[in-house]
């Protein structure tokens, strides 16, 4: 049984977990981390992760970038691995992370999702087949009317994962209006689109001469990203210092 702190337990993601792990014998929270206490949790919750004393395998975090910091801290000194699901963190914090890996295991992923991350795993194994052939490759991403940033880190992980394994980097085209000329042929074109309460879709299509292929992935709601962080914790429970991602997750599997 792993035994888990959940950071940020009373947020959105942090409910969805607690859900999946009442569900799940293999994995339990034994203590959660809220400045909000204003939710009933079948463990202790403390505001601050510094008063937590309660004994575990892994931390997993859905909190936010102003909490990370005193979680970093302690994990080093704690030497507990940390599943860390909080995005937009500074370059400092960046820097944090590894530092921190340096003392225990953490995992850090664009997107926690299993099936995003074997997407990636695909498109490595695509993109030597058809890129040398001279297929065209652009990335079409939707999600909801209130996402900030465009295009996601999602869709820019994907296209990071294909440009990893070509010997000539492709250049990255976002938005095709800027320029009135035909599409260069190394170059993986990036589209976002915003509507409704879209969770989560991406598209990359390879499009040759008489024939496209097409690999997509559709979130229809957020517990597929709870879900990989709890896959993510049992991995990480009991592994040496040092960084992981969801692909050592896939392999693992």
């Amino acid at each position: 049984m792993v035994k888990a702190i959940l950071h940020g337990c009373n947020g959105k993601m942090g409910q969805v977990i607690t859900g999946i792990c009442a569900e799940d014998d293999t994995i339990e929270i034994v203590a959660g981390i809220d400045v909000y206490d204003g939710i009933n949790n079948p463990y202790p919750v403390y505001q601050n992760i510094a008063d937590c004393s309660v004994s575990a395998d892994v931390v997993i975090d859905f909190s936010n970038a102003g909490a990370v910091d005193a979680l970093l801290d302690y994990s080093m000194e704690k030497k507990i691995p940390v599943v860390l699901c909080t995005t937009g963190l500074s370059e400092a914090q960046l820097e944090k992370v590894q530092r921190t890996a340096e003392q225990t295991a953490v995992l850090k992923s664009a997107n926690m999702s299993l099936g995003i991350n074997t997407l990636m795993d695909l498109l490595k194994k695509a993109v030597h087949v058809l890129a040398p052939a001279g297929f065209d490759i652009e990335i079409v991403e939707k999600h909801h009317n209130q996402k900030l940033d465009a295009p996601s880190g999602t869709a820019l992980a994907l296209a990071d994962c294909m440009n990893e394994e070509l010997e000539q980097p492709y250049t990255y085209q976002y938005d095709r209006t800027k320029e009135r000329r035909k599409r260069a042929k190394k170059e993986i074109g990036i589209a976002a689109v915003r509507g409704g309460n879209i969770v989560g879709e991406h598209e990359v299509i390879f499009a040759g001469t008489d024939e496209v292929i097409t690999l997509k992935h559709t979130a229809y709601s957020k517990a597929v990203f709870a879900k990989g962080a709890v896959e993510a914790a049992k991995f990480l429970a009991g592994k040496g210092a040092g960084m992981y991602d969801m692909a050592d997750v896939i392999a693992h599997a």
